[in-house]
């Protein structure tokens, strides 16, 4: 019985128990009596249509106007209910991308064809970490990277420099008028606290595995003044270390991406002394696309330490690899071991200079000594500090055992020599460049380059690159 029926009752009872009335006032108690029960009624009605109404999520003019809003609070509820969820879905994912696109002319002294040449390429990068899960107090994530473009870039005449350009993202089996994309890295890495006191906000030590499809510079011969062929230096003796990378010791895949398994320690006790040692082996040659063994894989191990001058921040790196397949000059595989070296610094507030150094121990190559060295000016001076201004030096110098082949080496074995020239001395290379920053997405970099005595032929012109990079990125 519903409480306003039972007010009912107890008022009929009360009006029996009452002294008899006149008939006037017994009249008007009864009609009282009968209009509350009608109202009683008409209520009750109205609380059947409401809990109806409610049954359902749909909203309806025909509905009363406390139900249309009841069901419009519960709407708008769940509403930030879902993306409060969404919120907490996509909390640790991050989303990087750029589009880089080079124009480059080289002269007819400068070409392999013998003729002038004026390229343009361009090619795309989308990066996406996701989190990992955790594993006690280790947390994991997974990196994947794609990357496409279009357009081979100039080709220019025998150097040590592998390309001037190394933007350039495209192979001959794809067809011209395609555009070309791979899944270039995919990894996952395990972060493991080392903890003195059991607390993992304290820890200030860290191991970190990582294995997958991996770029090894991503983790090896870093440096933050030459590493991004996409915002700073395009030749590539001046993105990572000339023997690893344009001598082609390091024997990845033919976009630079082998499967690999990394080991790092981070010391992190020191701000701004930190330090590190990682260890990393990595498929070479065949293993390196999958198409055959893994073994006498890339192995390389890095030692590395921040540094302060003057309070400004600085990083030095060294390293020792070793190459089971390394690939000579004479077609011929076999062990290849060199060291190296890799520096950046902050001299002022505007200026970080840099240094790589090279230096093959072991194997058949055409240089076995690389020396880069520059710098970058930020250009504060003249209130546009988001700008950079870049001048790099380097010198390649010719092995001694390509000085006593390259002039008649033929490993081909097609009845003509390879090289066909006398080898000696050092091919020189010179960078300089000027990024202008057109807003917080759009840079435009013009570029020119020289490259002296090229392939280490003291006979051959100079080349000269003219160039102009454009970069959008978030």
């Amino acid at each position: 019985m519903t409480l306003t029926r039972k007010l009912v009752v107890a008022a009929m009872a009360g009006a029996f128990a009452l002294p008899a009335c006149a008939a006037d006032d017994m009249t008007a108690l009864k009609a009282e009596l009968k209009r509350l029960a009608e109202r009683i009624e008409h209520l009750e009605r109205n609380n059947k249509e409401m809990e109806k109404a409610l049954t359902s999520e749909r909203i309806s003019e025909k509905e009363p106007e406390v139900v249309t809003r009841i069901k419009a609070v519960e709407f708008q509820t769940l509403t930030m209910q879902k993306q409060a969820r969404q919120i907490e879905a996509l909390e640790g994912i991050t989303v990087g991308a750029s589009l880089t696109g080079v124009m480059q002319k080289v002269g007819a002294r400068g070409t392999a064809s013998g003729a002038e040449e004026a390229r343009a390429n361009y090619r795309g990068d989308i990066s996406v970490t996701l989190p990992g899960g955790e594993m006690g107090n280790a947390e994991g994530k997974i990196f994947t990277h794609f990357r496409f473009g279009q357009g081979t870039g100039i080709g220019l005449q025998p150097t040590y420099t592998s390309t001037a350009n190394t933007t350039a993202f495209e192979v001959g089996s794809t067809p011209a008028s395609d555009s070309f994309g791979i899944l270039a890295q995919a990894w996952y890495q395990l972060s493991i606290p080392l903890m003195d006191d059991g607390l993992k906000a304290n820890a200030r030590e860290y191991l970190h595995l990582t294995a997958g499809k991996i770029d090894p510079f991503v983790f090896f011969d870093q440096n933050a003044a030459a590493d991004d062929e996409s915002a700073r230096f395009m030749n590539n003796a001046f993105v990572h270390n000339p023997l690893l990378d344009s001598g082609g010791d390091i024997r990845a895949d033919a976009y630079g991406f082998a499967p690999g398994l990394i080991a790092q320690y981070a010391n992190e006790k020191q701000k701004g002394s930190e330090w590190g040692l990682s260890l990393g082996v990595f498929g070479s040659g065949p293993g390196a696309d999958f198409t055959g063994s893994v073994g006498k894989p890339f192995v390389i191990a890095q030692a590395e330490t921040a540094a302060r001058f003057d309070y400004l921040p600085g990083n030095y790196r060294a390293y020792l690899w070793q190459n089971g397949r390394g690939n000579g000059y004479d077609g011929v595989e076999r062990k290849h071991v060199g060291i190296g070296f890799s520096a950046d610094q902050k001299v002022t507030d505007e200026v970080t200079v840099f240094g790589r150094y090279g230096h093959q121990l072991r194997g058949k190559v055409r240089f076995d000594r690389a020396l880069t060295l520059g710098a970058e000016l930020a250009g504060t001076p003249w209130a546009r500090a988001a700008d950079g201004l870049g001048v790099a030096f380097g010198s390649l110098r010719t092995s001694s055992s390509f000085r006593g082949d390259s002039l008649t080496i033929d490993a081909d074995a097609d009845g003509n020599a390879d090289f066909g020239y006398q080898a000696g001395g050092a091919e020189k290379q010179l960078e300089l460049y000027y990024r202008y920053k057109l807003n917080s997405h759009v840079e435009l970099t013009p570029d020119l380059q020289w490259i002296r005595q090229p392939g280490g032929n003291a006979a051959a012109p100079m080349v000269k690159v003219l160039g102009l990079r454009a970069k959008i990125g978030f």
